[in-house]
């Protein structure tokens, strides 16, 4: 329906910018998060929102910075309401962690990455170190 997202650097950096505007105002706890070209891989501590809250809000923070910014990527493209149709997938893969050895395995996966596309490692000020994190 609407050609394939692909993310720039600038775009990554607007993601990312929404992704800490979400992390201020809700409290989440951002383990781990590598913004790359055609995903996205977030390590989410709990909160009392389900995940699938979590995750569509920090989509909406995400989303609102692009706008803000007028990088998103699908500007031109207008819904049969006439807005402008979301970049995000609309479902999500979640695994629920359930040991400090899974969460730490997950961090490591997340981490590692955008160095498997070549890419630089990627550290957001957003993101909890798991030390602190199992201190909360």
């Amino acid at each position: 329906m609407y050609p394939p997202v692909t993310f720039t650097g600038l775009q990554a950096l607007a993601i990312a910018a929404g992704f800490a505007d979400g992390v201020r105002r809700s409290g989440y706890q951002i383990l781990a998060c590598a913004i790359l070209p055609d995903h996205v891989h977030l390590v989410i501590g709990r909160h009392s929102y389900l995940v699938e809250q979590v995750v569509n809000r920090l989509k909406g923070s995400a989303t609102r910075e692009l706008m803000k910014r007028n990088l998103h990527p699908l500007n031109g493209h207008l819904t049969r309401f006439g807005d402008i149709p979301s970049p995000w997938a609309q479902l999500h893969w979640k695994v629920y962690l359930d040991s400090s050895d899974d969460i730490l395995r997950a961090i490591e996966y997340v981490n590692e990455n955008p160095l498997k596309e070549n890419k630089k490692r990627q550290n957001w000020k957003f993101v909890m170190p798991f030390e602190l994190w199992r201190h909360t």
